[in-house]
C-alpha cells in the first residue's frame, strides 16, 4: 500500500517539533543531516525535507544553504511573523473579529504600561503624536505614525509575545481603511485626540485611565471600520463572473 506523503510529511514535523520541545534541539542548535534525521525517525527523505522546508516557512528552522539548518530563536517577534499576512487576507466580515480582538488586549494592555513606562518611553510617545498631529491630513504618514504609536505603548509591557501578537493584529491594511474613513468622514480631529488621551494618562502612569482611553479609541477604530465596510460594494448575491463557453 502506498503511503500519503502529506501524512509522512506530517510525521516528520511532528517528529523534529517533538525535539524541539524536548530541549534536545534548542534554539541555536544545528538539526542532523537530512539523511541522519531520516535514519533516526525511519522516515524517507523527501517527507524529512518537505517537514524542513514547512518548519523553516514557519520560522521555526532557517535552512543556511552550504552550512546546515539550525533552530531559530523561537522568538515571539519570528514564530508569529505570519499572523500579520494572515490578517492583510481576511475578508470583510473577520475584519471585524480581529478589532473585537484588539478591544479585549490593547486597553488592558495599555494600562499595563502606564505602571511600567519609563520617561524615556514618554518622551518617545510625545514626539509620535507631535508626527501625526503635523500629518493630520496625509493618510500614508498618519497610518505610520499610529503603528509607531501604538507599538511603542505595547512594547513598554515588555510582553514579547503580546507586543507580536497585537502588532500583526494590527495590519497595514485594517489601518489604512480605518484612517482614510477617519480623514474622508472629517474625523482625523477625534482619534487624534484620542491618542493625546492615550499620552497624558501613561505620562501620568495612571493605568484605569490609560486602559480606558485605549477602550474608547479601539471602539472609535471598530465603529468606522463598521462604516467604512458598510459603504464599501457589494457584488449582488448569486452574481458570478461570466464563465467561458468551451469552443467544440
Amino acid at each position: 500500500m502506498r503511503e500519503d506523503p502529506v501524512a509522512l510529511t506530517d510525521e516528520a514535523i511532528s517528529k523534529i517539533r517533538g525535539l524541539i520541545q524536548s530541549g534536545e534541539l534548542p534554539p541555536g542548535a544545528r538539526l542532523p543531516t537530512e539523511q541522519q534525521l531520516s535514519q533516526e525517525m525511519g522516515l524517507s527523505r523527501s517527507g524529512v525535507r518537505e517537514a524542513v522546508k514547512v518548519l523553516e516557512a514557519a520560522r521555526v528552522l532557517d535552512v543556511r544553504r552550504g552550512d546546515g539548518t539550525y533552530v531559530t530563536s523561537l522568538a515571539p517577534r519570528l514564530l508569529l511573523e505570519g499572523l500579520g499576512v494572515a490578517v492583510e487576507l481576511l475578508r470583510d466580515d473577520t475584519l471585524l473579529e480581529v478589532m473585537e480582538v484588539r478591544r479585549m488586549l490593547e486597553p488592558v494592555a495599555t494600562g499595563v504600561a502606564a505602571l511600567r513606562i519609563t520617561d524615556a518611553d514618554v518622551e518617545r510617545l510625545g514626539e509620535i503624536l507631535e508626527e501625526m498631529r503635523g500629518a493630520a491630513d496625509d493618510a500614508e504618514r498618519l497610518i505610520r505614525y499610529d503603528a509607531a504609536f501604538h507599538r511603542t505603548v505595547i512594547a513598554v509591557t515588555g510582553n514579547e509575545t503580546l507586543t507580536s501578537l497585537l502588532d500583526g493584529l494590527s495590519g497595514q491594511t485594517l489601518r489604512a481603511r480605518v484612517w482614510r474613513g477617519l480623514i474622508e468622514g472629517g474625523s482625523a480631529h477625534v482619534t487624534l485626540n484620542e491618542h493625546e488621551a492615550i499620552y497624558l494618562a501613561l505620562r501620568e502612569r495612571d493605568p484605569l485611565l490609560a486602559q480606558a482611553s485605549a477602550l474608547i479609541h479601539v471602539n472609535t477604530s471598530e465603529s468606522w471600520l463598521r462604516t467604512v465596510l458598510a459603504a464599501a460594494p457589494r457584488p449582488p448575491a448569486g452574481d458570478e463572473a461570466p464563465r467561458r463557453r468551451e469552443r467544440r
